[in-house]
């Protein structure tokens, strides 16, 4: 019989979370195919399979997981009829939540107050889900909106015992994204961050996951304008194609455009969007210019549109426009998915700390010594294959 995985997602009742569990009940149901799913052709040994994740998680909203879904609109009647009738079934666990970190989300379902009562409380919920759904492990995956940087000198931030003071006195330097990152570790449960939110990727975070041997990994999922930039330039890399600019633009409508409409929260996106060129290229690209919009009309139907001018042989001008009409959520929650199934192979192989080898996955991939990530997604993906070291790669 094979194991039981939970996968607990903070921010469960967002777009990319219901279109995550919604396509893995429908192939529970048979009414959906493996189709866009990175690792569905592989094989390897220990690495749970779909139909064996179970999810629960927190969500500042008590609506049902199908009253989401609905309101997101990636998926429908249709989907919810047919196979993820589950989601109707399935209601948030109360949240950690933070105004004070993101401005434009808020709901009434929220964990008490103060730092170390909200960590008790998360692990409670990862006990309970482990009793209640008879989990044999279980792997945090954080798809909650961006919260804005750390303000102040933050202190606390610098060391594990600082850190520990911080929960003490509720510093207002650690955020909700720390705080379901630090209870996951505590409890010796795998912890990804598919946001750009500062979380484990903090030093005392980093150090406490090494020194429990507790694989984590992030952040900020590349799905589609930055995972398409990090095809592109190795491939003008290899041409000897100087990139003299690149502007990039997106717009979208659906919760993540809400929060991001937050200048606060805006740099801290940016911030992961904009660093993988000049690694890649070997070269700063002094005109690389990032832009996102909020444009509600859109909802999950995103648009990132490029322009790249570069020169050739000959000192010749030359130019190439991307434009990338995509699913936001549909894009996103194959990799979640996998980035769950990673974590937890990881965790069976006792593979703690960082995991390097997921950088695929991630816009600003934490790195193990502290070290400039690898960016560009063939030399990414040639990582992942060989620690998976499955026969099919």
């Amino acid at each position: 019989m094979a194991d039981r995985l939970g996968v607990a997602i903070v921010g469960v009742g967002g777009a990319v979370a219901t279109t995550a569990i919604a396509g893995v009940e429908m192939i529970k149901a048979g009414s959906n195919s493996l189709e866009g799913l990175p690792l569905a052709d592989r094989d390897v040994a220990g690495m749970v399979p779909y139909r064996d994740l179970h999810f629960g998680g927190w969500d500042l909203t008590e609506d049902t997981l199908g009253a989401c879904a609905m309101r997101h609109g990636v998926i429908g009647e249709k989907e919810l009829a047919d196979g993820a009738s589950k989601l109707n079934e399935m209601r948030p666990w109360k949240a950690a939540g933070s105004t004070a970190y993101c401005a434009n989300i808020d709901g009434g379902h929220k964990l008490a107050s103060g730092h170390r009562a909200v960590v008790s409380q998360i692990q409670d919920d990862l006990q309970r889900f482990r009793t209640e759904q008879s989990l044999d492990r279980v792997v945090v995956i954080n798809l909650a909106s961006t919260e804005r940087q750390p303000g102040g000198d933050a202190a606390c931030l610098e060391s594990r015992e600082a850190f520990e003071r911080g929960l003490d006195s509720d510093d207002s330097a650690i955020s909700p994204a720390m705080l379901y990152a630090y209870a996951a570790i505590d409890a010796g449960t795998p912890y990804a961050n598919f946001t750009p939110s500062m979380a484990a990727d903090v030093a005392p975070l980093a150090d406490f996951a090494r020194e429990r041997n507790v694989p984590v990994a992030g952040k900020d999922g590349k799905t589609g304008q930055t995972f398409m930039k990090t095809v592109i330039a190795p491939a003008l890399r290899d041409r000897a194609l100087h990139v003299d600019g690149w502007f990039s633009t997106n717009i979208l409508g659906n919760s993540d455009g809400l929060a991001l409409d937050n200048p606060d929260a805006l740099k801290s996106k940016l911030g992961t969007k904009g660093s993988v060129l000049n690694q890649i290229l070997g070269y700063p690209v002094e005109d690389h210019i990032v832009m996102i919009h909020y444009y509600r009309p859109r909802g999950d139907d995103k648009e990132a549109w490029d322009n790249i001018d570069i020169t050739g042989f000959l000192g010749q001008k030359m130019q190439l426009k991307l434009n990338f009409l995509c699913k936001d959520s549909v894009l996103a929650a194959p990799l979640a998915i996998e980035i769950a199934r990673c974590l937890d192979l990881a965790h069976q192989r006792g593979d703690g700390g960082v995991q390097d080898q997921m950088g695929v996955f991630f816009k600003l991939p934490q790195t193990r010594d502290g070290s400039d990530p690898v960016h560009g997604f063939p030399e990414q993906q040639l990582i992942l294959d060989t620690w998976l070291g499955d026969k099919t790669a």
